[in-house]
């Protein structure tokens, strides 16, 4: 799942409250982003059928370049007005520190949002209720006790 030493993670519980929309259900990649604001890795995968992947565009051209193990951290789609909880886990420093968790949205024959929403690593705003700009009504994220 991760090279990370288990010990110095920091684990928190992600809620992705979806909107209301029409449509089949959304796939949603969850990446950490560096400060530079570049792709490190895949967090999540909303979705477990592969030949949508490439849907999610951006983030299809990040991972189709990588070795990254999909399978590990992949899980059904939602849709309409449904919720998913996740676990995510960071390293220590990368709070505080310039990096982001970005959600990006696609669902079949509809649009396509790079960034759907975003939540900065810092202390200060982490726990914050963060909205959505498409198919994501908003982000919630809590540490995992």
């Amino acid at each position: 799942m991760s090279s990370f030493d288990k010990e110095s993670e920091l684990i928190y519980k992600c809620m992705i409250q979806m909107t209301n929309y029409t449509g089949e259900k959304a796939y949603v990649a969850v990446s950490l982003i560096n400060p530079q604001g570049n792709y490190e890795k895949t967090m999540y995968i909303q979705g477990d059928d592969k030949e949508w992947f490439p849907d999610l565009k951006n983030w299809w051209g990040f991972t189709s370049r990588n070795d990254e193990n999909l399978d590990a951290i992949s899980g059904a789609t939602i849709g309409n007005g449904e919720r998913n909880i996740i676990s995510l886990s960071f390293k220590p420093s990368q709070i505080d520190t310039g990096y982001k968790v970005r959600f990006e949205s696609a669902v079949e024959n509809q649009e396509y949002y790079l960034v759907d929403a975003e939540v900065d690593l810092n202390t200060a705003t982490l726990r914050n209720k963060v909205e959505g700009k498409g198919y994501i009504r908003y982000i919630r994220m809590v540490p995992n006790r």
